[in-house]
């Protein structure tokens, strides 16, 4: 009789029976792949706004870059301006030539 009392107390113990907990697991499957197809949803709803978006700067892009390269052609069609790099080194040589050393003696120091 105690051996009996103990068998239905291991088999009662709370936990499903083995045909229910295949439902559980089943259950729980299909909650998981439901949130797993929305997430996949979402990243490719993502996917196409960014490919929207890298489209949209890929073309301006490519607007700045032929508008760059015109002005370039312009440019090299115009010549030099005034202010070219020669007028530049003229001022650089006057700035230089008037000072080739710094000069030190009013400094305070004793070197």
């Amino acid at each position: 009789m105690d051996s009996g009392k103990r068998a239905i107390c291991r088999s009662n113990t709370g936990r499903p029976r083995s045909g229910s907990v295949a439902t559980l697991k089943a259950a729980e499957m299909e909650r998981l792949n439901s949130e797993l197809y929305l997430q996949n949803c979402y990243i490719m709803q993502e996917n196409e706004r960014l490919r929207k978006r890298a489209q949209l700067l890929n073309q301006e892009n490519q607007a700045l870059l032929s508008q760059l390269k015109d002005r370039l052609s312009n440019a090299k069609e115009e010549g030099p301006r005034p202010t070219s790099n020669a007028t530049i080194l003229d001022q650089r040589r006057g700035s230089a030539s008037s000072s080739s050393r710094p000069d030190y003696s009013n400094t305070g120091t004793n070197a």
